[in-house]
């Protein structure tokens, strides 16, 4: 795996955010399975509390139980911490197009307080999720940092605003800040229960089910799905990145492209089914095509993902056999 030598000391004491989420809880995994000590905050709002239990064996592992809207909670969630791996925010586009309200408080109030508690609390450095929605309606592909358009949703603004955050604490506070464009992110532990679940679990669940899954459009959109190995590896590497590359957003991704149909299609194989899908009109706030260019990250955060998307799904559809 492309992070399990990088030689942090072993007294670092990370912070996840987010630790009950899908992102968060392989993140926790990981840095406990190398020795680290981590302390958890999530309110279980949209994180599982399994996530959590399952990895309370560990003795290394402290988990809050908190809102990152409070900003007490924050403070105390930051202390005698080195890096924070700040994931804890409320996904989906199509539901901040229903509730951009609720998108305001959690991510943006949620995130400044964050930084603020971790400015306070003589933090190293935090690295926080973002994501490829910041590319709103640019036509660009592959996309690259510099070149983003209108945001087409609430959830994408708040991303948006995030990076700004983070570019402001590193240069006015002095607070190193790491921002981590995510692209399609799946894997073990995706949620596919929610309304707005994301596609690949929704999906596998539909078909072990013998059901009928729903396509928006003609299918032909196309994503840069990015396993999460590939996703954990990308945030201890930010943690260890140059000073220079800090108070900027990189793309994390693989740096290929699928269509929703080319992946359905995997899947059926996978899954040996032959349902055919039913195609429903496109959704509001949703970006046709994805792709990422992932260069700047390869250089200055040394980011170099070995989990193909391909390779990925294999493991992804095995654990959700098992697990679904």
């Amino acid at each position: 795996m492309g992070y399990s030598n990088l030689g942090f000391p072993l007294e670092t004491r990370f912070l996840v955010t987010g630790a009950a989420g899908f992102i968060g809880s392989n993140i926790v995994e990981a840095l406990l399975k190398m020795g680290y000590k981590v302390r958890g905050l999530d309110n279980f709002s949209t994180g599982k509390k399994e996530n959590v239990d399952e990895l309370l064996i560990y003795k290394n592992y402290e988990f809050i139980e908190g809102d990152i809207r409070n900003a007490e909670t924050c403070v105390k969630a930051c202390k005698n911490i080195t890096y924070i791996l700040h994931q804890a925010a409320l996904g989906s586009v199509p539901r901040s197009m229903i509730e951009p309200v609720i998108y305001e408080d959690n991510n943006i109030k949620g995130t400044a307080n964050i930084l603020e508690a971790a400015r306070q609390s003589g933090v190293t450095r935090v690295v926080y999720a973002s994501s490829s929605a910041v590319y709103g309606d640019s036509p660009t592909l592959p996309k690259v940092e510099k070149e983003v358009g209108n945001v087409l949703s609430p959830y994408a603004l708040t991303k948006m605003v995030n990076e700004q955050y983070g570019r402001f604490y590193t240069q006015s506070y002095g607070l190193d800040c790491i921002g981590l464009r995510y692209f399609n992110v799946f894997g073990r532990r995706q949620d596919p229960s929610s309304q707005y679940a994301a596609v690949i679990p929704k999906f596998i669940q539909a078909l072990k089910a013998g059901e009928r899954v729903e396509i928006y459009g003609d299918g032909e959109q196309s994503r840069d799905f990015t396993y999460i190995e590939n996703v954990i590896e990308a945030n201890l590497k930010a943690c260890l990145a140059p000073h220079e590359a800090c108070g900027q957003a990189y793309n994390i991704a693989y740096g290929e492209r699928f269509t929703v149909n080319q992946m359905y299609k995997l899947m059926c194989q996978q899954l040996d089914v032959g349902i055919e899908p039913q195609y429903v009109a496109l959704r509001a706030g949703d970006i046709k095509h994805s792709l990422a260019d992932i260069s700047k990250a390869k250089n200055l955060l040394g980011y170099s993902p070995d989990w193909s998307f391909t390779t990925g799904f294999g493991e992804a559809v095995t654990w959700y056999k098992s697990n679904l």
